[in-house]
């Protein structure tokens, strides 16, 4: 089993910068971790993901060269690095844990980030 908490979200204006943690306990050994995100009325959409040795990363067209996405092994951390942002970045953020293409996920509670202009 593992347990995701989410930090770091919070008020920011546009340009700004934030930096979110996903904590991880449990067994994580060769998880995928990914952040999501979901703004009222949306369906919740993949922002970016790294896999499970740090090696390739992935990101979304509308954040690509603004989110970074790194995870810290001896900490049992992920982190989103978020520059430059923007109103239509607000949303409550997600921390996922992926095994075996989905065979095991998990999620955490969201942390929410809101962009004012």
């Amino acid at each position: 089993q593992v347990q995701l908490v989410e930090s770091g979200g919070g008020l920011v204006q546009a340009g700004g910068s934030l930096r979110l943690s996903c904590a991880a306990s449990g067994r994580t050994f060769r998880y995928a971790m990914g952040w999501f995100r979901q703004a009222p009325g949306n369906e919740r959409e993949l922002v970016a993901a790294i896999n499970w040795s740090g090696s390739n990363t992935y990101y979304e067209d509308s954040v690509r060269g603004r989110f970074t996405i790194s995870r810290d092994s001896a900490k049992n951390t992920v982190y989103l690095q978020m520059n430059s942002l923007k109103p239509e970045d607000t949303a409550v953020y997600y921390c996922n844990a992926d095994w075996a293409l989905s065979i095991s996920t998990y999620w955490g509670q969201g942390t929410p980030v809101s962009v004012s202009s």
